[in-house]
């Protein structure tokens, strides 16, 4: 079986696909007494080989857990883990005009999403999708091997509900239902989960590379990363914004910047216009496109500009990181240096400048899981090739570049006063690897960093037996 990514053949024993949190639980006791080691997914999306392990024997496939609706009893939001990012805008928003903070690929699946966090274009606003996790639902094995399901709240069962906020899928057991709530709410359904924008305002600016040489874009990158220190506090005028600053390949041939903003925010207009102007400051060169339209919400989260469908016919590998400060010049140069190599002509292959700040900074880092709440930008750096292709030249090309941009700290991006380790949803197996992380920090420190012990003290109560792991699982103290 193939999740999206096309690197990894899983051979399970067997795939079960429970229709309700009963059959999940039957599922996770029968494999637990076979001696059977279980692995759980829901959209499939998972970039390192954890679902397609070779020791992984059953697979729980949740896709057909996909509800999304209101639970009255509990005066929240419900959504299954095997619902779709896409299926939860349409869902909310058509039925009661609500949405939740979540990422641009529409076909991601909210178990994983949610329990690493989530974030996405209106997350500078509202935060992260787990900001809002009202309560969980949760199949796990007890120290004798029963499997049963358990509810976790913030009043009930609160550190399971707590590693739910950010911890990452796959640790404590098998989540069934999510239920979903804006913290301290009160009302009707129209006002338990934040309310889209109606319309966006759109912006698309794109330099071609033979347009930048090294100044022009080190100045890129300095003025977007300036502009994001400057702006990333919650509470700024300017939390209705985001960007996203895709660099490319020379193969790919360009430089492309997204940006958005609530059109009825106060504003709106100037705003853009200013950041505009900001990002473009003393670059010499103006984009060799630009344009800018109005779109209604819903259709600008489907629309090519914004949202990401992906190519789910690739093999493909990621690093990220998270920035508290903007790249250095120095990094800029190296940016500059691997994007342009001569030697790797893959055009699908880049690096990803996306916005943080605003509301998911609202929280200390030990509100939720997340222990990365002071960052301004996530960077993603990623490469797709073909599954007929070998696989060695493009991991070469990322492994050099991401060492090389972090060389000044071992290779990774430590949490310092200007990096500050990087997101679960992107895990890297690089990081456990000595040749690929000389920081002398472990994989853990750079995800969970001080959360980490209290993350193992909910692993060693709710799954003691570990049935739940991947080589990036929260390990028993």
């Amino acid at each position: 079986m193939r999740g999206v990514n096309q690197r990894w053949v899983g051979k399970p024993d067997y795939v079960r696909v429970p229709t309700s949190t009963e059959e999940v639980v039957d599922a996770v006791g029968a494999a637990v007494r076979e001696g059977r080691r279980i692995a759980v997914r829901s959209g499939g999306h998972c970039v390192e080989e954890m679902v397609g392990a070779a020791d992984v024997q059953v697979v729980i496939d949740l896709s057909e857990l996909n509800r999304i609706g209101f639970d009255a009893e509990r005066d929240a939001f419900f959504a299954e883990p095997g619902a779709t990012v896409g299926q939860a805008y349409r869902t909310l928003y058509k039925r009661w005009g609500v949405t939740i903070p979540a990422g641009s690929c529409p076909s991601v699946g909210l178990g994983g999403h949610i329990a690493g966090g989530g974030y996405g274009p209106l997350s500078r606003k509202f935060g992260y999708v787990s900001d809002h996790l009202h309560a969980v639902e949760v199949v796990v094995v007890d120290a004798d091997g029963t499997a049963r399901a358990v509810v976790a709240s913030r009043d009930e069962n609160h550190d399971l509900w707590w590693a739910h906020t950010g911890g990452g899928g796959g640790n404590f057991g098998v989540v069934t239902r999510y239920w979903l709530r804006i913290p301290g709410a009160v009302g009707t359904p129209e006002a338990l989960l934040p309310a889209p924008p109606a319309r966006l305002l759109v912006q698309q600016d794109v330099w071609v590379w033979d347009m930048l040489d090294e100044a022009a874009f080190t100045r890129l990158l300095r003025n977007h990363g300036e502009w994001y220190e400057r702006n990333s506090a919650p509470g700024s005028p300017y939390e209705d914004l985001y960007s996203g600053l895709w660099c490319g390949t020379r193969a790919s041939q360009f430089v492309a910047m997204s940006t958005q903003i609530d059109s009825a925010a106060p504003n709106a207009a100037g705003l853009l216009d200013d950041y505009v102007t900001a990002i473009r400051r003393d670059l010499g060169v103006a984009p060799a496109l630009s344009s800018r339209q109005e779109l209604p919400w819903l259709h600008a989260t489907s629309w090519g500009g914004i949202a990401d469908s992906g190519d789910h016919t690739l093999s493909f590998k990621i690093k990220a990181a998270d920035l508290r400060k903007r790249c250095t010049d120095e990094q800029a140069a190296k940016l500059y240096a691997h994007l342009l190599r001569e030697d790797y002509g893959n055009h699908r292959a880049g690096v990803m400048f996306v916005g943080c700040g605003g509301r998911m900074n609202a929280l200390s880092p030990t509100d939720t899981a997340i222990a990365q709440r002071d960052s301004i930008l996530k960077l993603v750096y990623s490469t797709h090739w073909d599954a007929s292709e070998q696989a060695e030249p493009h991991l070469a090309w990322l492994r050099e570049f991401y060492a090389d941009v972090y060389a000044g700290t071992g290779g990774v991006p430590v949490p310092d006063e200007r990096t500050n380790g990087s997101y679960v949803n992107n895990p890297d197996f690089d990081v456990q690897d000595e040749r690929w992380n000389g920081s002398g920090l472990a994989w853990h420190e750079l995800y969970h960093q001080h959360n980490y012990p209290r993350l193992q003290r909910v692993k060693a109560r709710w799954d003691p037996g570990d049935v739940f792991r991947n080589p990036f699982s929260v390990r028993l103290p």
